[in-house]
């Protein structure tokens, strides 16, 4: 069989192709692949069907946080403009859709002309002017000065290249080394020739805590500057080949006459500046910086393959593939070409066979981006998660948040063992399960135990002891402890610790309160809190859906499922909700899986038709189309999942809640097989009828097992909803 590609192409950078699209076909906006006997694909243009400018706008809770710039696939180099100080040029490590500054390191910018006067700390440069294009691992801008910068990306390494003003017969490439995003406590340059440097910078912190992370640098042109030289603060230092501290960097001059473009290329490491430049050899091509830019576009073609749609709705194509690319970003790699990385107790190790990773939002991504990976990467997958049991091994246990290996500390919850869980579940099981277990179970169990400087479960004593604390925390350790007995049970076939584990997920149970029907926080005496107090991120009526492992026993407590529908459907009135507001908060994790509970309360139609809403009201093609962080994958998951209409609800259950899709056509090629999914549509919510390998199937939940060597999922779907359909059954609850 022959493979065929038909690419949807964006109407405000293709307007012509898809013209004459139109013109051969009479057909708007298909993507449509037929596939090998094999499974394999031509996956050309995946690439670009990516606008990485959506969600790079906004500001607060209701940006994205997402960079413009260029990445490789879990690459370990994010070469972009800072989103948090973009005037200083394009740094090499950037956390995508992270909502605190952070990184930023060894910012380069090009601009037309000499050098008169020190950069200082290279704020004095005025924002790139306009984005010529965008796509995935390819950038290029407008400078302010008619320079124009494009960007590239490899595993390890960044490449660029710098066109400058042709009638400035100079350009100038000034690199910071003593400047980031955020503090630098020490910094070094140095020249190496008149076309290479290399350096270091320490320092850092993230949403207020310190991550003193020290990243090496070796930079080169692909030709030799005319003059060259360094700055410290206000020091313009000509022809020096030193600079430490504190806003420093280095500079190199060209003679533009003639050429006016030069390419520059930058690799970092973690552990010295040795491997650096072994990092900078590796993948090295010829044909200059196009040759660079295809390898990158060919990656994340592959990448984004294995998830073919069909839809007759260009933007939300688009949408689609951007989500699932900021679902690839992170984590990312971190261990050097040599295989060494820097551990978590700050000393130098190295990996055998495997790569190793670090960047894990934790708490935001073990809801959906941990098992979207799992599934379609498994490999890749089982090396991060044997990253996490090494972060521990080296550490103490197991953090929430994790950059360059730093446990930041923020965040509530014990999240690592859920996504460890849920990732081994959906297909990520090569790796250290023994280990795993053992670092769960102290984590869970031993009072003040500590992952570097940061307590594991704060407030474990008084959990151990009352069976209750504050309510948000607590609600996050019961879905970690169902998530702990489900991965002794199918992990290790621990049923006496499995037993125990998920009998202690049910303390939710101890800050039900019967006078106002909602769960509620306690003092240690057992009298009641404030309905308002301790909740962290979002409010009471939110929180109250964090028991996904028992919603039947949670429905039933508040007195069945009309009690229930009726409170969803206030709490849905509206899905813009902030951290202090009482309705549904779409760009908040807490709320990520409320939607799907309908289907527990026999009205599974409403859990399609408020998807729906959420894809037409909160998410759209724009710069601020996201209605929240990111989060380093975590909402790129969500619509990659509600757009399927397959959502992993349960912590450390292989199943998925359904809902309609919302394309016509979806093929997931999995590592043992095609799963083939049809009938959904952007303007008809509601699901008819659903057929699982050509059978009538009613029921709104469906295990991975029935699904995961493939098979056909055929929807018919309607503008009318079908009360009737996955009614009246039973869904997975765990009492």
């Amino acid at each position: 069989m022959r493979s065929i590609l038909i690419t949807v192409y964006s109407k405000s950078k293709h307007k012509q192709l898809i013209t004459e699209f139109r013109k051969l076909t009479g057909i708007f906006a298909i993507v449509y692949l037929l596939f090998f006997n094999d499974f394999t694909l031509n996956a050309q243009q995946y690439a670009k069907l990516v606008n990485p400018e959506i969600g790079s706008q906004g500001s607060g809770l209701g940006c994205g946080f997402n960079y413009v710039g260029a990445t490789y696939p879990f690459g370990m180099v994010q070469f972009t403009p800072s989103f948090f100080s973009p005037q200083k040029g394009f740094v090499v490590n950037q956390l995508s859709g992270a909502g605190c500054p952070h990184m930023g390191n060894f910012p380069v910018l090009p601009i037309s002309g000499n050098l008169i006067h020190s950069p200082k700390n290279m704020e004095g440069f005025k924002k790139y002017k306009a984005i010529n294009q965008a796509h995935a691992g390819f950038l290029s801008v407008d400078m302010a000065d008619h320079t124009t910068a494009k960007l590239t990306a490899n595993k390890r390494a960044g490449i660029a290249n710098f066109k400058f003003d042709k009638f400035a017969k100079t350009g100038t490439v000034i690199i910071g080394a003593g400047i980031s995003s955020t503090s630098i406590n020490n910094a070094m340059v140095k020249i190496t020739s008149n076309k290479t440097c290399e350096g270091f910078a320490e320092g850092g912190d993230f949403c207020g805590t310190s991550t003193k992370y020290r990243v090496y640098f070796v930079a080169e042109f692909d030709r030799p500057a005319n003059t060259k030289g360094t700055w410290i603060k206000d020091a313009l230092l000509a022809d020096a080949n030193h600079a430490y501290g504190k806003d420093s960097g280095a500079y190199f001059t060209f003679d533009t006459n003639e050429n006016s473009e030069v390419n520059y290329r930058i690799a970092i490491s973690y552990v010295s500046i040795a491997n650096a430049k072994e990092n900078l050899k590796a993948n090295i091509f010829e044909g200059g910086f196009e040759t660079y830019q295809a390898n990158a576009e060919k990656a994340w073609d592959s990448s984004l393959s294995k998830i073919a749609i069909e839809t007759s709705n260009e933007d939300r194509a688009i949408q689609f593939y951007t989500h699932l690319y900021h679902s690839l970003i992170h984590p990312n790699i971190v261990s050097d070409e040599n295989g060494d990385y820097m551990g978590s107790d700050f000393k130098v190790h190295k990996t055998k066979g495997k790569a190793q990773y670090s960047s894990f939002s934790v708490w935001d991504t073990y809801r959906t981006q941990a098992q979207l990976i799992a599934m379609l990467y498994p490999n890749e997958s089982s090396d991060m998660m044997q990253s996490l049991v090494d972060f521990a091994e080296q550490s103490g246990g197991y953090g929430r948040w994790i950059l360059a290996n730093i446990e930041t500390g923020i965040m509530q919850g014990d999240p690592t063992p859920i996504l460890i869980a849920n990732s081994y579940v959906f297909g990520a099981t090569n790796f250290d399960v023994k280990k795993a277990y053992k670092h769960m179970k102290r984590g869970a169990t031993i009072p003040l135990l500590r992952s570097q400087d940061q307590e594991i479960r704060p407030h474990l004593t008084e959990y151990l002891r009352d069976g209750h604390t504050f309510a948000s925390m607590m609600l996050e350790y019961t879905s970690a402890d169902f998530a702990i007995g489900q991965f002794a049970l199918q992990g290790l076939n621990n049923k006496e610790d499995a037993e125990y584990f998920i009998n202690r997920s049910q303390n939710w149970k101890n800050i039900y309160n019967p006078k106002n029907k909602w769960l509620n926080s306690k003092y240690p005496n057992g009298k009641w809190k404030d309905i308002k107090d301790d909740w962290r991120e979002a409010t009471h009526k939110n929180y109250f859906w964090m028991v996904p492992y028992n919603l039947k026993g949670l429905i039933d407590t508040i007195g069945g499922s009309k009690v229930a529908v009726k409170r969803l459907d206030t709490l849905f009135e509206r899905l813009d909700a902030t951290y202090e507001d009482d309705w549904f908060a779409a760009g908040n994790e807490p709320d990520f899986q409320v939607p799907w509970i309908y289907n527990w309360t026999n009205s599974p139609y409403k859990t399609s038709e408020v998807v729906h809403r959420i894809f037409d009201e909160m998410y759209t093609g724009k710069p601020t189309g996201l209605p929240g962080n990111d989060d380093l994958g975590t909402m790129g998951a969500w619509y990659v999942y509600a757009s399927i209409g397959l959502y992993p609800s349960i912590p450390g259950v292989a199943g998925f809640s359904i809902n309609a899709p919302q394309f016509e056509k979806v093929i997931l090629n999995l590592p043992k097989g095609q799963l083939t999914i049809t009938g959904g549509s952007t303007n008809k919510p509601y699901i008819q009828s659903l057929k699982l390998n050509g059978k009538k199937f009613k029921i709104p939940w469906i295990d991975w097992s029935r699904i995961i060597e493939g098979g056909t999922l055929d929807f018919k779907t309607s503008n009318t909803p079908n009360k009737n359909w996955g009614k009246n059954t039973e869904l997975p609850s765990y009492n």
